[in-house]
């Protein structure tokens, strides 16, 4: 079971950084030529629990996503630079999706598995008596 709820506290925050990509997807730089909003990642590590023996796993940072910002057109816009094109985040929303999904079975996965081992045990307990 604690294996399992590790498993749900990783799947919460990916779940907690995917929403902010997606609400973050058409933030633009405030000054011309900036930076708009970066993609975040998650990057997971095991770690060994000694009283459990087991292994766990845990998220290891957030990182920034280094892929390229995209480029649009509009000499008019406040972020636009001297050549008119202004930076888009680097977030696609068919991926922040996809994500999103992978990261909802997941917890659901470790959600049942927490449901099945507390009715084994409960069973256990009632053949017990």
């Amino acid at each position: 079971m604690a294996i399992s709820a590790a498993g749900l506290r990783v799947q919460g925050q990916r779940v907690k950084v995917i929403a902010e990509n997606v609400a973050n997807s058409n933030s633009t730089a405030d000054t011309p030529g900036g930076d708009p909003y970066r993609r975040k990642v998650l990057t997971f590590q095991n770690v060994f629990d000694r009283a459990l023996d087991a292994d766990m796993v845990q998220v290891r940072k957030v990182v920034g996503d280094r892929s390229d910002f995209g480029l649009v057109f509009d000499p008019n816009h406040p972020a636009a630079g001297p050549d008119g094109y202004y930076k888009t985040p680097n977030v696609n929303g068919l991926i922040e999706m996809t994500d999103m999904r992978e990261a909802q079975r997941s917890y659901e996965a470790n959600l049942n598995v927490i449901e099945t081992s507390r009715s084994m045990m409960m069973r256990t307990i009632d053949l017990l008596r």
